[in-house]
Protein backbone atom coordinates (compact mmCIF):
# COMPACT_ATOMS: atom_id res chain seq x y z
CA UNK A 1 0.00 0.00 0.00
CA UNK A 2 2.85 2.34 -0.63
CA UNK A 3 1.90 5.92 -1.25
CA UNK A 4 5.07 6.58 -3.24
CA UNK A 5 3.06 7.23 -6.34
CA UNK A 6 1.23 10.16 -4.81
CA UNK A 7 2.23 13.57 -6.00
CA UNK A 8 4.47 15.52 -3.64
CA UNK A 9 2.83 18.44 -1.87
CA UNK A 10 3.68 21.69 -3.51
CA UNK A 11 4.60 20.32 -6.93
CA UNK A 12 1.05 20.25 -8.32
CA UNK A 13 -1.99 22.04 -6.94
CA UNK A 14 -4.40 19.47 -5.45
CA UNK A 15 -7.80 19.28 -7.09
CA UNK A 16 -9.47 20.36 -3.85
CA UNK A 17 -7.98 23.83 -4.30
CA UNK A 18 -9.08 24.23 -7.94
CA UNK A 19 -12.80 24.72 -7.49
CA UNK A 20 -15.99 22.66 -7.72
CA UNK A 21 -15.89 22.07 -11.48
CA UNK A 22 -12.32 20.73 -11.48
CA UNK A 23 -13.07 18.66 -8.40
CA UNK A 24 -16.18 17.13 -9.97
CA UNK A 25 -14.40 16.38 -13.24
CA UNK A 26 -11.52 14.72 -11.43
CA UNK A 27 -13.81 12.54 -9.32
CA UNK A 28 -15.81 11.44 -12.35
CA UNK A 29 -12.64 10.49 -14.22
CA UNK A 30 -11.12 8.72 -11.23
CA UNK A 31 -14.15 6.57 -10.41
CA UNK A 32 -14.89 5.93 -14.09
CA UNK A 33 -11.37 4.54 -14.44
CA UNK A 34 -11.81 2.55 -11.24
CA UNK A 35 -15.03 1.07 -12.64
CA UNK A 36 -13.22 0.30 -15.90
CA UNK A 37 -10.40 -1.40 -14.00
CA UNK A 38 -12.92 -3.59 -12.14
CA UNK A 39 -14.64 -4.53 -15.42
CA UNK A 40 -11.34 -5.43 -17.10
CA UNK A 41 -10.28 -7.43 -14.01
CA UNK A 42 -13.54 -9.39 -14.04
CA UNK A 43 -13.40 -9.89 -17.82
CA UNK A 44 -9.87 -11.31 -17.69
CA UNK A 45 -10.71 -13.84 -14.98
CA UNK A 46 -14.02 -14.73 -16.65
CA UNK A 47 -12.26 -15.44 -19.95
CA UNK A 48 -9.57 -17.50 -18.21
CA UNK A 49 -12.16 -19.72 -16.53
CA UNK A 50 -14.47 -20.01 -19.55
CA UNK A 51 -11.61 -21.03 -21.84
CA UNK A 52 -10.20 -23.46 -19.28
CA UNK A 53 -6.87 -21.63 -19.05
CA UNK A 54 -7.49 -20.95 -15.37
CA UNK A 55 -6.95 -24.61 -14.48
CA UNK A 56 -3.31 -24.95 -15.64
CA UNK A 57 -2.54 -21.43 -14.39
CA UNK A 58 -3.95 -22.21 -10.94
CA UNK A 59 -2.14 -25.54 -10.74
CA UNK A 60 1.15 -23.99 -11.84
CA UNK A 61 0.89 -21.18 -9.29
CA UNK A 62 -0.22 -23.50 -6.47
CA UNK A 63 2.70 -25.84 -7.16
CA UNK A 64 5.18 -22.96 -7.06
CA UNK A 65 6.53 -21.29 -3.93
CA UNK A 66 4.07 -18.52 -3.10
CA UNK A 67 7.02 -16.32 -2.18
CA UNK A 68 8.12 -16.35 -5.83
CA UNK A 69 4.60 -15.51 -7.01
CA UNK A 70 4.26 -12.75 -4.42
CA UNK A 71 7.70 -11.38 -5.24
CA UNK A 72 6.89 -11.27 -8.94
CA UNK A 73 3.64 -9.48 -8.27
CA UNK A 74 5.35 -6.92 -6.02
CA UNK A 75 7.83 -6.12 -8.79
CA UNK A 76 4.99 -5.77 -11.30
CA UNK A 77 3.08 -3.58 -8.85
CA UNK A 78 6.07 -1.28 -8.37
CA UNK A 79 6.56 -0.95 -12.11
CA UNK A 80 2.86 -0.33 -12.79
CA UNK A 81 2.59 2.34 -10.12
CA UNK A 82 5.60 4.16 -11.52
CA UNK A 83 4.25 3.95 -15.07
CA UNK A 84 0.90 5.38 -13.96
CA UNK A 85 2.42 8.50 -12.39
CA UNK A 86 0.80 11.73 -13.64
CA UNK A 87 4.14 12.97 -15.03
CA UNK A 88 4.17 10.09 -17.52
CA UNK A 89 2.52 10.35 -20.98
CA UNK A 90 -1.14 9.33 -20.80
CA UNK A 91 -0.70 6.13 -22.90
CA UNK A 92 2.06 5.03 -20.50
CA UNK A 93 -0.23 5.71 -17.55
CA UNK A 94 -2.91 3.53 -19.09
CA UNK A 95 -0.32 0.82 -19.76
CA UNK A 96 0.66 0.86 -16.08
CA UNK A 97 -2.97 0.62 -14.96
CA UNK A 98 -3.70 -2.21 -17.38
CA UNK A 99 -0.56 -4.11 -16.33
CA UNK A 100 -1.54 -3.82 -12.69
CA UNK A 101 -5.12 -4.97 -13.31
CA UNK A 102 -3.91 -7.93 -15.40
CA UNK A 103 -1.42 -8.87 -12.69
CA UNK A 104 -4.15 -8.80 -10.05
CA UNK A 105 -6.40 -10.91 -12.26
CA UNK A 106 -3.70 -13.57 -12.56
CA UNK A 107 -3.01 -13.46 -8.81
CA UNK A 108 -6.67 -14.16 -8.12
CA UNK A 109 -6.84 -17.26 -10.33
CA UNK A 110 -5.68 -19.83 -7.71
CA UNK A 111 -7.93 -18.33 -5.04
CA UNK A 112 -10.95 -18.30 -7.36
CA UNK A 113 -10.14 -21.85 -8.46
CA UNK A 114 -10.16 -23.07 -4.85
CA UNK A 115 -13.29 -21.11 -3.96
CA UNK A 116 -15.16 -22.37 -7.02
CA UNK A 117 -14.42 -26.02 -6.23
CA UNK A 118 -14.63 -26.06 -2.42
CA UNK A 119 -17.02 -23.24 -1.52
CA UNK A 120 -19.73 -22.75 -4.16
CA UNK A 121 -21.37 -19.37 -3.80
CA UNK A 122 -18.50 -17.88 -1.80
CA UNK A 123 -17.22 -15.79 -4.72
CA UNK A 124 -20.50 -14.02 -5.44
CA UNK A 125 -21.15 -13.46 -1.74
CA UNK A 126 -17.66 -12.03 -1.29
CA UNK A 127 -18.09 -9.69 -4.26
CA UNK A 128 -21.34 -8.27 -2.85
CA UNK A 129 -19.85 -7.90 0.63
CA UNK A 130 -16.75 -6.17 -0.71
CA UNK A 131 -18.71 -3.74 -2.87
CA UNK A 132 -21.00 -2.86 0.04
CA UNK A 133 -17.99 -2.32 2.28
CA UNK A 134 -16.21 -0.18 -0.32
CA UNK A 135 -19.27 1.98 -0.94
CA UNK A 136 -19.90 2.39 2.79
CA UNK A 137 -16.31 3.46 3.47
CA UNK A 138 -16.37 5.84 0.50
CA UNK A 139 -19.62 7.35 1.80
CA UNK A 140 -18.06 7.88 5.23
CA UNK A 141 -15.28 9.95 3.69
CA UNK A 142 -17.63 11.85 1.39
CA UNK A 143 -20.21 12.68 4.07
CA UNK A 144 -17.86 13.53 6.92
CA UNK A 145 -15.08 15.21 4.94
CA UNK A 146 -12.66 13.68 7.44
CA UNK A 147 -8.96 13.68 6.63
CA UNK A 148 -7.78 10.12 7.26
CA UNK A 149 -4.12 10.88 6.63
CA UNK A 150 -3.44 9.91 10.26
CA UNK A 151 -3.88 6.28 9.18
CA UNK A 152 -0.71 6.36 7.08
CA UNK A 153 1.63 5.18 9.84
CA UNK A 154 -0.71 2.40 10.94
CA UNK A 155 -1.11 1.23 7.36
CA UNK A 156 2.64 1.17 6.79
CA UNK A 157 3.31 -0.83 9.95
CA UNK A 158 0.34 -3.09 9.35
CA UNK A 159 1.54 -3.79 5.82
CA UNK A 160 5.05 -4.67 6.98
CA UNK A 161 3.74 -6.93 9.75
CA UNK A 162 1.31 -8.65 7.38
CA UNK A 163 4.08 -9.24 4.84
CA UNK A 164 6.29 -10.71 7.56
CA UNK A 165 3.52 -13.05 8.68
CA UNK A 166 2.88 -14.17 5.10
CA UNK A 167 6.60 -14.84 4.53
CA UNK A 168 6.81 -16.87 7.76
CA UNK A 169 3.67 -18.81 6.80
CA UNK A 170 5.21 -19.69 3.43
CA UNK A 171 8.57 -20.68 4.91
CA UNK A 172 7.21 -22.74 7.80
CA UNK A 173 4.04 -24.02 6.11
CA UNK A 174 1.73 -22.38 8.63
CA UNK A 175 -1.95 -21.69 8.13
CA UNK A 176 -2.84 -18.02 8.38
CA UNK A 177 -6.36 -18.69 9.61
CA UNK A 178 -9.58 -16.75 10.00
CA UNK A 179 -8.26 -14.10 12.36
CA UNK A 180 -5.54 -13.10 9.91
CA UNK A 181 -8.12 -12.79 7.12
CA UNK A 182 -10.29 -10.58 9.32
CA UNK A 183 -7.32 -8.41 10.29
CA UNK A 184 -6.39 -7.97 6.63
CA UNK A 185 -9.96 -7.02 5.75
CA UNK A 186 -9.73 -4.36 8.45
CA UNK A 187 -6.38 -3.19 7.06
CA UNK A 188 -7.84 -3.00 3.55
CA UNK A 189 -10.80 -1.03 4.89
CA UNK A 190 -8.45 1.45 6.54
CA UNK A 191 -6.58 1.67 3.24
CA UNK A 192 -9.80 2.56 1.42
CA UNK A 193 -10.53 5.31 3.95
CA UNK A 194 -7.00 6.66 3.61
CA UNK A 195 -6.86 6.48 -0.20
CA UNK A 196 -10.31 7.99 -0.65
CA UNK A 197 -9.63 10.93 1.65
CA UNK A 198 -6.24 11.50 0.00
CA UNK A 199 -7.49 11.47 -3.60
CA UNK A 200 -8.29 15.18 -3.57
CA UNK A 201 -5.58 16.25 -1.15
CA UNK A 202 -2.60 14.68 -2.90
CA UNK A 203 -3.43 14.33 -6.58
CA UNK A 204 -3.37 17.05 -9.19
CA UNK A 205 -6.01 17.45 -11.85
CA UNK A 206 -4.25 15.02 -14.21
CA UNK A 207 -3.64 12.30 -11.63
CA UNK A 208 -6.89 10.40 -12.13
CA UNK A 209 -5.25 7.28 -13.61
CA UNK A 210 -2.83 6.92 -10.72
CA UNK A 211 -5.61 7.67 -8.23
CA UNK A 212 -7.85 4.97 -9.73
CA UNK A 213 -5.00 2.44 -9.52
CA UNK A 214 -4.52 3.23 -5.84
CA UNK A 215 -8.21 2.77 -5.10
CA UNK A 216 -8.34 -0.44 -7.14
CA UNK A 217 -5.39 -1.85 -5.18
CA UNK A 218 -7.20 -1.38 -1.85
CA UNK A 219 -10.45 -2.75 -3.29
CA UNK A 220 -8.66 -5.83 -4.64
CA UNK A 221 -6.92 -6.40 -1.30
CA UNK A 222 -10.24 -6.37 0.53
CA UNK A 223 -11.86 -8.69 -2.05
CA UNK A 224 -8.95 -11.17 -1.75
CA UNK A 225 -9.34 -11.61 2.00
CA UNK A 226 -13.14 -11.57 1.96
CA UNK A 227 -13.03 -14.46 -0.53
CA UNK A 228 -10.50 -16.26 1.70
CA UNK A 229 -12.70 -15.69 4.74
CA UNK A 230 -15.88 -16.88 3.03
CA UNK A 231 -14.13 -19.85 1.46
CA UNK A 232 -12.67 -20.98 4.76
CA UNK A 233 -15.98 -20.64 6.60
CA UNK A 234 -17.85 -22.66 3.99
CA UNK A 235 -15.23 -25.42 3.92
CA UNK A 236 -15.30 -25.87 7.69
Amino acid sequence: MSQATLERPGTVAPVESLGREAKGSFLIKTYAHLYGAVVVFAAIDYCLFVTGLAVPIARAMLSTSWLLVLGGFMILSWMARNLSRPDQPLPIQYGGLLAYVAGQALMFVPLLFIAEHFAPGAISAAIYATLIGFLALTAIVALTGQDFSFLRGALAWGGFVALGVIVCACLFHMSLGTWFDMAMIGLAGAGILYDTSKVLRNYGEEGYVSASLQLFASLALMLWYVIRLFTGSRRS
